[in-house]
């Protein structure tokens, strides 16, 4: 993805491109995790920190487009992901009794060397953490755990490409960056702090259960079963097991408690009869469950303040109809990298970021809205499948 005149700009220091800066990534998702390897790639020197105590991956697993296969590849975890995920060929369509409709062939991208690239798949999200931090930790970053950023400032009268971002952590030091990326995700810390003004999240009419089983060798695609008054799918994600998705319409974000999740994900699941049926069977009390009202935002005038720039869904939060959080995710981070090579200063790197980034991730954004618009309104199939198909069109472009 890296141009020559990236690779020019790369050579030499400041005055041709942000290499050999102190940069800090708070937050260790998919988007601050991808940001930081590749900005460490391009040799600076990069800290990254997350509030958590401990590794304690939300989510069960993530489907696979061919659009996100390309960033896995740009960002050198393709073998990875390959082996310890799940490629296929694309969807099983069936009805709510389990017989299968057709099938939808996905299509592929063309990886650098020019060969296809998988046209869907599918990964545990913990698989994926991991492998970035392996990734990471190759060369020499280790995340830093249990730490947050208590304040970012900057020095407003000095725009010049020499300020930095002074930052405060909650264990009482302060140290200095060239260029702080937030990837906090939704409800970012980092983002209030500097952006207080910002809407709040908005809560989209519908909620989103996961739940990670064995995989019968018989579900070879991703499953979509349509035609009841919940859409649901199933999605390979490595060779033993695969993640069950339901996107339920709910009109208000309710609460619900967690032992009561797998009675009430099997009572959704009972108008299924054929391979749901037997997948009904295998959720009980002990299956970990995750349950999640979907809200959406994204940010329309600008990701950075100075020196301070966001990733991921601390700009645009997308509900999953498009399967494609996790690769805007990964393309920020990409991008980011390519723009810190080729730009003079920070504000410099992230306007470009946010010029490259806007128009993109307010289609998945807008048009992930709109197809689950179509759901609560019990749209035909055909309707619904126009707009993911557009849509993937749309993200197959470069970018």
């Amino acid at each position: 993805m890296i141009g020559t005149q990236a690779l020019d700009w790369a050579i030499g220091g400041w005055t041709k491109g942000m290499q050999d800066k102190r940069i800090l990534v708070v937050g260790a998702g998919i988007a601050g995790l991808s940001s930081a390897l590749m900005l460490a790639k391009n040799g600076n020197d990069v800290m990254v920190i997350d509030a958590q105590d401990n590794w304690e991956i939300t989510g069960a697993g993530l489907t696979i487009s061919g659009p996100s296969f390309r960033a896995i590849e740009a960002l050198g975890i393709l073998s990875d992901v390959m082996n310890l995920g799940h490629t296929h060929p694309g969807i099983k369509v069936h009805d709510t009794n389990g017989h299968h409709l057709k099938t939808l062939i996905s299509p592929s991208i063309a990886a650098q060397n020019g060969d296809p690239l998988p046209g869907a798949g599918g990964i545990l999200r913990s698989t994926l953490h991991g492998i970035l931090l392996k990734h990471l930790s190759r060369l020499g970053i280790q995340v830093q755990m249990g730490l947050k950023c208590t304040s970012i400032t900057q020095d407003a009268l000095t725009p010049d490409a020499s300020a930095r971002a002074r930052v405060r952590f909650s264990d009482q030091r302060t140290l200095d960056f060239d260029a702080v990326v937030v990837g906090e995700g939704l409800y970012s810390n980092s983002r209030h702090l500097l952006w207080p003004q910002t809407p709040s999240p908005t809560f989209t009419g519908q909620a989103c259960w996961r739940v990670v089983l064995a995989r019968p060798q018989s579900v070879d695609h991703r499953f979509f079963f349509l035609g009841g008054t919940v859409k649901v799918g199933l999605t390979p994600v490595s060779n033993e097991h695969m993640y069950l998705f339901l996107l339920e319409s709910i009109p208000q974000n309710a609460h619900r408690k967690t032992a009561e999740l797998h009675v009430i994900l099997k009572h959704l699941l009972s108008e299924f009869s054929g391979e749901l049926s037997q997948v009904r069977q295998a959720i009980n009390a002990q299956s970990h469950i995750v349950y999640r009202p979907l809200e959406s935002h994204f940010l329309s005038d600008s990701w950075s303040t100075g020196c301070v720039v966001l990733v991921g869904d601390a700009a645009h939060a997308t509900t999953p109809q498009l399967a494609s959080g996790a690769g805007m995710a990964m393309e920020d981070g990409i991008v980011l990298s390519e723009e810190f090579l080729s730009a003079k200063d920070a504000k410099e790197a992230f306007r470009r970021y946010y010029l490259r980034r806007s128009n993109r991730c307010k289609m998945v954004v807008q048009n992930s809205l709109q197809i689950g618009q179509l759901e609560l309104e019990r749209a035909s199939a055909v309707e619904q499948a126009q707009l993911v198909e557009s849509s993937l069109a749309q993200l197959a472009a470069p970018y």
